[in-house]
């Protein structure tokens, strides 16, 4: 083993509560634990990054970990957390979302190699034959009434409502951690502190129906240190852990553009830089906070593990070209859905094709472009060098924006002093 587990996650702080006995247990030899992704929908977002980092942490102080795809009680709905009961999936909606799930899991777990190789199992692939009657008599009758009622998840839920089906959500969670002790020799679940009542609901089943010791531990749910919530851009946008959905250049922008105040303990939770070298970074932001080395190194790591090398690269360059420090020949390289991405929501016009062909006067462009309210205005703006086209100057009034200019054989960018952009689109 690399390292003692729960001390790894005590210095990272990321230890929230553990059943007695978890340590003692973990320091004999390899140990299997797990955690669970609920698949309502195709990709993951970054609020599972902490339950991923769990079971990566797990896997590299020497451990097995496994990942349970919850395609039968995906289609139920976990009612921690929830202030109303969600929309139900179909089965094949289900099972896409899972095995888009299974390919995002494998950028962080090894599946490969050794003997603690991480593993996916889904468990809809023992409840889809279990008959309900059978349920009862087997699983049921171990949980009492009124122990799944003093349950958090559900005293939250008993005045605004709880249905039967979110009700039993525990019994099904717990029948999973029995399934798996049982199958896997997994005598560990991890998991959000939110799920500290549905983890150990499973503990006591394997207890009292295999008559043998389970064991829980929870990280702390994450907050920013402005009190918004974690898991959303400034816009109030979902960051997603997909491409797709949430652009490698946002992706890269949410983790760059994070507080001081939460980037050292966001580089310990969401990254497996050592101790030794997050101090380090720390004692270099300290003395020049301007520089964001914190933030730059989070943001490094976490989008070349969640995307490449390659993305986190792209994002870079783009950011440059945003924030002034771009050229002409960056801004060329930039892929079409990158660069659309980076001025999404600036100010776009037409400009037809056909005049740029012939060659275009640019304050002609910029007046029509409604860059400018006037010829004059612009053609002081551009005197005073305070005009650029795809991040170079614009020398004089006289100039003539052509058909080669265009990036991608379609955009103009037009910035108006250091901040006001302009999208042109030949059409």
């Amino acid at each position: 083993m690399t390292a003692d587990f729960v001390k790894e996650l005590q210095w990272r702080g990321m230890l929230h509560s553990i059943t007695p006995g978890t340590e003692e247990q973990l320091a004999k030899g390899m140990f299997t634990g797990y955690a669970g992704f609920d698949p309502t929908a195709s990709p993951l977002q970054i609020g599972n990054l902490v339950a991923i980092m769990l079971l990566v942490h797990l896997q590299r102080c020497g451990h097995k970990p496994i990942a349970l795809v919850g395609g039968a009680t995906g289609m139920i709905g976990d009612p921690s957390g929830k202030s109303q009961e969600r929309n139900l999936l179909s089965v094949e909606e289900i099972r896409h979302n899972a095995e888009c799930i299974r390919k995002q899991l494998g950028r962080f777990l090894d599946f490969e190699h050794g003997t603690n190789a991480a593993e996916i199992v889904n468990n809809y692939d023992w409840f889809a034959d279990i008959r309900f009657l059978d349920f009862l008599r087997d699983v049921g009758k171990h949980l009492t009434l009124g122990y799944m009622i003093a349950k958090e998840s559900v005293q939250q839920r008993m005045e605004a409502g709880i249905s039967y089906t979110e009700f039993t959500y525990q019994l099904l969670q717990a029948y999973d951690f029995y399934w798996l002790h049982r199958n896997r020799n997994c005598m560990l679940q991890v998991g959000g502190s939110d799920q500290w009542g549905n983890i150990t609901a499973g503990c006591e089943l394997v207890r009292r129906k295999a008559g043998a010791e389970a064991f829980a531990l929870t990280s702390p749910l994450i907050t920013k240190a402005d009190g918004t919530k974690f898991g959303k851009s400034a816009a109030g946008e979902r960051i997603w852990l997909d491409a797709s959905m949430t652009s490698p250049y946002r992706f890269y922008q949410f983790w760059i553009n994070c507080a001081d105040a939460d980037a050292g303990r966001f580089i310990r939770i969401f990254t497996t830089m050592s101790r030794e070298q997050i101090e380090a970074l720390e004692q270099l932001h300290a003395s020049a906070p301007e520089k964001r080395e914190l933030q730059k190194a989070l943001a490094q790591a976490i989008t070349t593990t969640v995307h490449s090398a390659e993305d986190y690269r792209t994002a870079v360059e783009a950011s440059e070209i945003l924030f002034g420090a771009g050229t002409t020949e960056s801004l060329r390289k930039l892929p079409e859905n990158v660069l659309l991405s980076v001025f999404e929501g600036v100010p776009q016009f037409t400009v037809a094709a056909s005049a740029l062909e012939a060659g275009l006067n640019v304050v002609e462009l910029l007046v029509n472009g409604s860059v400018f309210p006037s010829k004059g205005e612009a053609k002081r703006m551009i005197a005073g060098g305070g005009v650029s086209i795809n991040k170079a100057k614009i020398d004089g009034p006289d100039t003539s924006v052509t058909t080669d200019m265009l990036v991608a054989g379609k955009y103009l960018l037009v910035q108006k002093g250091k901040k006001n952009y302009f999208l042109g689109i030949a059409g």
